[in-house]
């Protein structure tokens, strides 16, 4: 039935079957992965993932891990995959710390200026192995303004860039460092690791980067420019480094203003699992707008359904 201003309702999204699920596996080259909520959940990995990954390893595809959680750097990350039993390299981690950095680096941020962080040390690192002058982080935490009558706030001119992503640590001191930067250097770039609404704690979910991404932009009155999912600005390094047609690569995460969003910006094929933040309701709810090309239980379900048509 076709909707009051003659356009098509959009149609419903489809699960997986086996013959799908097969397709999709041949059809793609490399599968992009979130972390939280599709790999892991917290510090907890999610049941039956290994093997899963190491059966579309066996069968020549590409693995890249693309995630908006700015809290560890590449080879934090790195770190985390192994403790958890993966063998995952550096290489393969695309983080939305790294992006931040990288977003510098291409704009040809000059050396002598520096870079005030509200976040943690992820994105701390990944500054500095880029080459860049840090200011803020977890060393803010404990600060304090005392507000009174002709308080006067000093900050570093020098800063040329503020960069805000999810901080556990975050106070009125950072807050107002950040907001005279952007209002008073010139010049001053405001950059959003990404602005995800919540995270994930174990079972529970949190707070994410865009509520901190949000107190800086009210306190500015400007609007950031976001690095992480669903900008597609990490896609430019992926398409460097792996030389593969958007059209063979598969996004497979949890969320669908960022994951599937990223995906579908991209011109990847897009698979939600639901072992994360969205569930089949949110999904199927008439005012969702977001529709990937499929979607399972869990990137376990999706690998064993492939495995499961006959050829």
């Amino acid at each position: 039935m076709s909707m009051a201003n003659g356009t098509q309702p959009p149609s419903s999204p489809q699960p997986l079957s086996p013959q799908t699920a097969r397709s999709l596996v041949d059809s793609v080259e490399a599968f992009l992965f979130d972390c939280d909520g599709v790999i892991w959940k917290g510090d907890t990995l999610i049941e039956g993932v290994p093997l899963a990954l190491q059966a579309l390893r066996s069968l020549g595809k590409k693995l890249v891990f693309v995630t908006n959680n700015s809290r560890k750097s590449r080879k934090q990350y790195a770190k985390k995959f192994a403790s958890l039993g993966l063998d995952v390299s550096e290489e393969e981690i695309f983080s939305s710390s790294f992006a931040a950095a990288m977003f510098l680096k291409l704009r040809n941020f000059p050396k002598e200026k520096k870079v005030y962080v509200i976040g943690e040390e992820g994105i701390l690192e990944e500054l500095t192995l880029a080459g860049f002058s840090c200011l803020g982080g977890p060393e803010d935490g404990k600060k304090e303004i005392e507000l009174k009558n002709n308080f006067w706030f000093e900050h570093d001119k020098s800063v040329g860039a503020v960069v805000v992503g999810f901080d556990q640590y975050i106070n009125y001191y950072k807050l107002q460092y950040a907001t005279l930067c952007i209002r008073e250097n010139p010049g001053c770039l405001f950059i959003a690791t990404n602005r995800d609404a919540v995270g994930h704690m174990g079972s529970q979910e949190c707070p994410g980067a865009g509520c901190m991404v949000g107190a800086v932009a009210g306190s500015t009155g400007k609007e950031p420019t976001v690095v992480g999912k669903p900008s597609t600005f990490l896609m430019d390094f992926l398409l460097e480094r792996f030389q593969i047609e958007t059209s063979r690569m598969c996004m497979v995460g949890d969320q669908l203003d960022t994951d599937i969003l990223f995906g579908q910006n991209a011109g990847c094929k897009t698979l939600l699992v639901l072992s994360g933040v969205t569930s089949l309701s949110d999904l199927q709810h008439p005012t969702n707008e977001i529709h990937p090309d499929y979607y399972a239980s869990n990137v376990v379900d999706f690998v064993e359904l492939s495995r499961n048509c006959p050829l």
